[in-house]
């Protein structure tokens, strides 16, 4: 199974959203394997954003998801990245379809309530950038068999 680093943004937390969205996840039938609340340095944001440094939204997207706590989470399940991106929407609130996380719960260019990674490669090194390996749990549930098809040793 792939695994996906989610961050519930300041204003998510403000909002009071972290149940809503969770919820969503969960029903979709993905897997937490590692969730906590926490504070973003400055530091670990420019590390975190810096493929946007130089941009003129990268100084304001820095102090936006400092400015309070956040709720990092890691999501495993097959195909996660398309699966959880999809789910979140386009960036923009106002621009996101009805039925995505942003366009049933957002409409702001700049608050857009939650982080995804956008690619396998890019899931593990974020991860790694949150989360010891000890924060991560492995374990099995008994719905799995009931979300995804294993009946060929892999989920279908």
């Amino acid at each position: 199974m792939d695994r996906t680093l989610i961050i519930l943004k300041p204003d998510c937390v403000q909002r009071g959203l972290i149940g809503t969205i969770i919820t969503r996840f969960e029903c979709k039938g993905l897997k937490i394997v590692g969730l906590k609340l926490s504070r973003i340095t400055p530091r670990l944001a420019q590390e975190h954003y810096a493929v946007h440094q130089g941009k003129p939204f990268y100084d304001s997207l820095v102090r936006f998801v400092t400015s309070g706590p956040v709720v990092l989470m890691v999501l495993e399940g097959n195909n996660i990245v398309e699966v959880s991106r999809k789910m979140m929407g386009a960036t923009f609130g106002f621009k996101a379809d009805p039925g995505t996380i942003r366009g049933d719960l957002g409409v702001s260019s700049a608050l857009n309530l939650i982080h995804g990674s956008d690619s396998p490669e890019t899931a593990k090194v974020e991860i790694a950038r949150f989360f010891n390996p000890d924060e991560l749990l492995e374990f099995s549930r008994t719905m799995d068999s009931w979300t995804y098809d294993l009946s060929s040793g892999l989920p279908q």
